[in-house]
């Protein structure tokens, strides 16, 4: 079997699912301010992106998908970080992420035009039934169910705006950098400043992890993007959701959090439909 870009993307996907679990499990075990963390995350990319736009275009073309982007990242975050903030990782991660790849395989199709094969349904549909077993087994209160059905929703909208606009621009790494910049300095200094002086105090003793999460986000959302440019938009965003699974072994070994063999069977569901994904489409 040849590899394409289709295979490329999707190696890409799976490499973006993990590091996405990791900086997820870093900002649900840091301190209880969850703005501040998202702050220090979100600057500190912002930060790290800073010389890049010097040797790059413009992103002609896309900056109207960016400012929509914006929008519904702020969305995403204050939704994900009320969810973090009422109950578990391994309660909430898996309705968050497993919502959204039915949202943004519909949305695909009808506003990008991209294809759906019955191989990238099928895929689809396991990644979602493992969801479900992963979710459905300790379900979260019904505010944290509504907050993480919040997020996946956001989750969706922000997956086809972004596919379009790093799709529209002729460079990926523009689009790409100017993506993180503006997250970073928008949101990441709303946030920064709604918790003014706590904010502070907590950048003073966690600025390192919210730096090594921010250098991770800029490995999982660049990865994304990159690959949106490559392949089907509906494939691909079910495959991010294989960060579900690697998000219940973090939840388990480091978190120290309970996964039932109900979970652990949804994890290896969502893994096949993974495979299907990679294998058949």
């Amino acid at each position: 079997m040849s590899i394409g870009p289709a295979h490329i993307a999707g190696a890409m996907m799976i490499g973006s699912g993990m590091a996405h679990a990791t900086v997820n499990a870093i900002f649900k075990a840091g301190g209880s301010d969850k703005m501040s963390g998202r702050a220090m995350i979100d600057g500190s990319s912002a930060l790290i992106m800073m010389p890049l736009p010097l040797f790059v275009p413009l992103p002609h073309g896309a900056w109207l998908w960016l400012l929509a982007s914006t929008a519904t990242h702020l969305v995403y975050l204050l939704c994900l970080i009320r969810a973090f903030s009422v109950a578990d990782m391994s309660a909430v991660y898996p309705v968050m992420r497993g919502s959204a790849p039915v949202i943004a395989a519909v949305a695909s199709v009808l506003v990008l035009g991209d294809a759906m094969t019955w191989p990238i349904a099928l895929g689809i549909a396991c990644v979602t039934a493992g969801t479900l077993m992963v979710a459905l087994r300790n379900a979260p209160p019904l505010h944290a169910l509504g907050w993480a059905l919040g997020t996946g929703a956001a989750i969706a909208a922000y997956t086809v705006i972004d596919a379009r606009g790093v799709r529209v621009t002729e460079n990926a790494l523009s689009y790409i950098a100017w993506n993180f910049l503006i997250t970073g300095i928008g949101i990441g200094g709303f946030f920064a400043w709604r918790r003014g002086q706590d904010f502070i105090d907590a950048a003073r003793t966690q600025w390192r992890v919210g730096l090594a999460a921010g250098a991770l986000s800029i490995v999982s959302y660049g990865l994304a993007l990159g690959a949106y440019r490559l392949g089907n938009v509906a494939r691909l965003a079910a495959l991010r959701e294989t960060s579900i699974v690697f998000g219940l072994v973090i939840a388990a070994v480091f978190l120290r959090e309970h996964v039932n063999r109900t979970r652990a069977i949804g994890g290896g569901v969502i893994a096949l439909g993974a495979v299907v994904l990679i294998v058949l489409s």
